[in-house]
């Protein structure tokens, strides 16, 4: 399988937002790293990852696995990657079979010796990683999806919101992040209302942004799918709401089809035919009611109404979104009547300023483990 190798085309010089020159440092000059992308929350997240390691003038190794929407993002944002692997279902016996697969179908990746490997989660770029000697960072902002089992990367980098006791493992190894990992992307997003133009949605009405639980994730409890349906009950007796509804699968875009099927032809609830950046569906809705997180967490980032129906263990994340009233967590049938407001949301002009803490940390830590002395040696074949 050919592997396509991103080679920097940067000039010594780039230009900041403010249009003043900026030195590039090109201290990655001619380094390969490896990134792996997992699921559909990551191609936003590695974009600008990747964009500060090239400028650094590193050599980017992209694989990605075929789940969810994650070709139709690549396709979007235009990040061409080698398709590897897909999903192998809810059963957790085929999960890990189909993790081993997907680590032999990574081995030709891994035999180009990058110097690092890095994902958000992906088991089998570090089992790979581990057979051949490549060290890997494993990136997490939910403590209770960590478990690899003897499988365990070189580094974990996380959210200085998450304590280390939770992570179970030693401190030494784990790397914080100030912020959000969607902090990492959400800083340089700029609205764009003709990119949901497609959505045909009357001027006047109210937006709501849906997300499905995750019904085939290890973490999902059933009480989640309860709460989503109890909220399109609540929007189905509201005639001027539109629920911009997006499911994980193709199973779920047909139960939805479905259950729902007169409010569908009315375009009350809308499904969309094409991928849209959820940033910008987020960022135009009223309010966001998600069974998931990192729709919840960028939602929160850029200060939209988010109403959590996940009933699964919360997140030290999630937990302080919430205790920060910037995230409301849905625990009942109840709650999703007496919680939720359909309300109009007061939109600023423009997203916060944000910083680029996050990002700049995130890739100084990569900086710095390249630069150690025992990189030479660890890198090393077995």
């Amino acid at each position: 399988m050919e592997v396509l190798v991103r080679t920097p085309n940067i000039s010594p010089t780039t230009t900041t937002k403010s249009g003043s020159a900026m030195i590039s440092t090109r201290e990655l000059e001619g380094i390969k790293i490896w990134i792996d992308i997992d699921n559909s929350p990551h191609v936003p997240f590695f974009l600008p990852i990747i964009h500060e390691l090239e400028r650094r003038g590193a050599e980017l190794i992209l694989t990605a696995r075929d789940m969810y929407q994650v070709t139709e993002l690549l396709k979007l944002f235009d990040l061409p990657c080698t398709m590897i692997g897909g999903h192998y279902g809810k059963n957790k016996f085929l999960k890990v079979l189909g993790s081993c697969l997907r680590t032999c179908q990574l081995i030709p990746t891994a035999t180009q010796r990058p110097a690092l490997a890095l994902s958000h989660g992906s088991r089998a770029q570090v089992l790979a990683c581990k057979l051949l000697g490549v060290p890997s960072i494993m990136m997490h902002d939910y403590e209770h999806s960590t478990k690899t089992g003897f499988i365990e990367p070189d580094w974990t980098f996380t959210p200085d919101i998450i304590p280390d006791h939770l992570m179970g493992k030693h401190s030494d190894h784990i790397l914080k992040y100030p912020g959000l990992k969607e902090d990492v992307y959400v800083l340089g997003f700029k609205p764009n209302r003709a990119a949901l133009a497609s959505l045909e949605i009357p001027e006047g009405d109210l937006v709501v942004t849906l997300r499905p639980p995750a019904t085939e994730a290890h973490y999902h409890n059933p009480e989640s799918e309860k709460l989503f349906d109890a909220a399109l009950h609540l929007l189905a007796h509201r005639p001027n709401v539109r629920a911009v509804t997006l499911p994980r699968n193709a199973k779920q875009k047909k139960q939805l089809e479905e259950q729902w099927p007169e409010l569908i032809a009315k375009r009350r609830v809308i499904i969309p035919k094409d991928p849209l950046n959820g940033l910008d569906l987020i960022w135009f809705s009223d309010l966001v009611i998600s069974g998931g997180g990192t729709m919840n967490r960028e939602a929160a980032a850029l200060g939209v109404p988010v109403y959590s129906v996940f009933r699964g263990k919360i997140g030290a994340v999630d937990r302080y979104l919430a205790d920060n009233d910037r995230l409301i967590l849905i625990e009942s049938v109840e709650e999703v009547r007496s919680k939720i407001v359909l309300a109009p949301w007061n939109r600023p002009a423009s997203p916060g300023s944000g910083s680029r803490l996050a990002l700049q940390t995130i890739v100084d830590h990569i900086v710095k483990i390249l630069e150690e002395p025992c990189q030479e040696s660890h890198h090393q074949a077995p």
